[in-house]
């Protein structure tokens, strides 16, 4: 098993900035990508950022140019900063996981508890 331990999220205002954290922790033996979703309630979970364990990174268009996603594999720690943060990026944001087993088999998804991000005046 695996756990996902996220912190980071609160109130900010309109423009401000915050970084999201998540830092997995169990029984790793590989951890293939890592990524952020956010989901609003009755509604289906939705793209924010994700990055590849070689780096490679895939952003939804509305965070494009204000977000940025990154990893520390050593630490098994996925991050988001998060920049000119509008109202509408208000919403409770999941860390995500793909976790490989042995010889890349057994692939399986994680997600974290969901830190709440409210961008209010």
């Amino acid at each position: 098993q695996v756990q996902l331990v996220e912190s980071g999220g609160g109130l900010v205002h309109p423009g401000g900035s915050l970084r999201l954290s998540c830092a997995a922790s169990g029984s790793i033996v590989r951890i293939n990508d890592m990524g952020w979703y956010t989901q609003a309630p009755g509604k289906q979970r939705e793209l924010v950022a994700t990055i590849t364990r070689g780096g490679y990174t895939n952003y939804a268009d509305s965070v494009k140019g204000r977000f940025t996603i990154s990893r520390d594999n050593a630490k098994n720690t996925v991050y988001l900063q998060m920049n000119s943060l509008r109202p509408e990026d208000t919403a409770v944001y999941y860390c995500y996981l793909q976790h490989a087993g042995p010889l890349g088999a057994n692939l399986k998804d994680y997600w974290g508890q969901g830190t709440q991000v409210t961008v209010s005046s």
